[in-house]
């Protein structure tokens, strides 16, 4: 029997729902799901340029785990690339630091600070949103 996984902190989740290749003359028919905390670990290594040690203290895990992920979200990236397939992002082991929503009209994500009672979209107003952190 496995242990429990440990969340993974992520400070905020992806502003996009996922890619979609164009430009080819395959329509794509499987999709790659990349978890938030690969997101988060492609993020922080290749756009923040942390090293391995210190992305993983800010996500919460251990150094090898980190390693482990990364490599995974490089891998699923790689491989959607390589055969036009479609990458969708989902919510995974993750550990939202703040409250997030999701807008079911513009599909915006925010966050709300918890003192504001009125919850709607504060790009079109909507009060179709949808809590993320779930």
């Amino acid at each position: 029997m496995s242990r429990p996984k440990t969340l993974r902190k992520v400070v905020a989740p992806p502003n996009f729902k996922g890619y979609r290749p164009y430009g080819t003359n395959v329509e794509p028919t499987d999709s790659i799901e990349l978890l938030y905390e690969e997101y988060e670990a492609i993020k922080l290594a290749d756009y923040d340029l942390m090293n391995h040690l210190e992305a993983s203290k800010l996500m919460g895990i251990s150094r090898p785990t980190f390693a482990r992920i990364y490599e995974t979200a490089r891998r699923k990236i790689a491989k959607a690339f390589v055969e036009t397939i479609e990458i969708k992002t989902v919510y995974g082991d993750a550990l939202l630091e703040k409250h997030w929503y999701v807008c079911e009209e513009c599909q915006t994500r925010f966050t709300i600070p918890k003192t504001i009672e009125e919850h709607e979209c504060p790009l079109c107003k909507s009060e179709r949103i949808e809590l993320l952190n779930t």
